[in-house]
């Protein structure tokens, strides 16, 4: 994990494989403006070596006249991988929101090209994947670890595999999780709403606890709430820290790290502890951001 921020741009679309969609659902409720949705991939290779916290990369159609075919992004594998039955290859699952760009001079707005792509693809549909990239978000060695988890938008989809791997497959991890789940609003708190609440199951595990960052007003686009959803914490997420046993993950838009940062300055005692603070984290493993642009 020597690496600690990766981003879609630094990847190659090659080699490539092909995947069919099994099944597209909305995991946002329809009042929500928001649309993200939860595509099942069925991947045509038998060899899928994919790790907890990796990504694949989509390769949608491009714009010629631009000068490029394909347009790449990458997207968490939102849950552990399935085995495909006889004939058919592995089945995963990739959360996407659909995204419109509004021009900073002209004020127009554009669809994104990779996710209005995956959202209208239907069932039976073919599509184009690289992958899988990127860096796991491994599990500490040590199975009594305190993993602090954050995650905005469809960032969370990392971190639903990771917990259902940490409480499916490591019988012996008896740590503390931690997660703390960014959204403009509780309709958009995926895996936690009303169409589809996963992390629930885990309420009941006193190693387990979800922590809701929400906007303060929603409808103006304000960011997300994160110095009082940590902040509340602050006293005792910082003594974590200290902890040589304690990880954070991050996963999220870019834009999550300078709001995140804002939040552990006012912790550390200024930006300058805080950068010094984190750096040390990062060379040790324990921070670890997987970022999107």
């Amino acid at each position: 994990m020597s690496e600690a921020v990766l981003r879609w741009e630094d990847y190659e679309d090659e080699p490539r494989f092909r995947a069919t969609v099994i099944s597209t659902e909305r995991l946002t409720p329809e009042a929500s403006s928001a649309e993200v949705r939860e595509l099942v991939l069925e991947i045509e290779r038998d060899d899928f070596p994919y790790r907890v916290g990796q990504s694949v990369g989509v390769l949608a159609p491009g714009s010629p006249e631009l000068g490029y075919d394909v347009h790449l992004r990458l997207y968490s594998v939102a849950d552990l991988p399935t085995p495909g039955g006889e004939g058919s290859g592995p089945r995963i699952k990739i959360c996407v929101r659909r995204v419109t760009y509004v021009d900073d001079y002209s004020g127009e707005r554009y669809p994104g090209i990779a996710s209005n792509y995956l959202c209208d693809l239907r069932a039976g549909d073919t599509l184009a994947l690289v992958g899988p990239f990127g860096m796991p978000f491994e599990v500490p060695k040590e199975k009594d670890a305190v993993l602090i988890l954050i995650g905005a938008g469809t960032g969370i989809a990392p971190f639903r595999t990771l917990v259902k791997h940490l409480y499916q497959d490591e019988v012996d991890w008896h740590g503390r999780v931690i997660l703390f789940h960014g959204a403009r609003s509780g309709l958009e708190l995926l895996y936690m709403n009303d169409e589809k609440d996963d992390f629930s199951q885990y309420y009941d595990r006193g190693t387990f606890e979800a922590i809701r960052a929400l906007s303060q007003r929603p409808h103006w686009d304000e960011p997300i709430a994160w110095d009082q959803a940590i902040g509340k914490r602050g006293e005792e997420i910082w003594k974590m820290l200290g902890d040589p046993k304690t990880y954070v993950y991050v996963a999220g838009l870019e834009t999550l790290r300078p709001q995140l940062d804002a939040v552990f300055s006012r912790l550390a005692g200024g930006a300058t502890q805080w950068a010094r603070r984190r750096a040390e984290l990062t060379a040790g493993g324990r921070w670890v951001e997987v970022l999107y642009g």
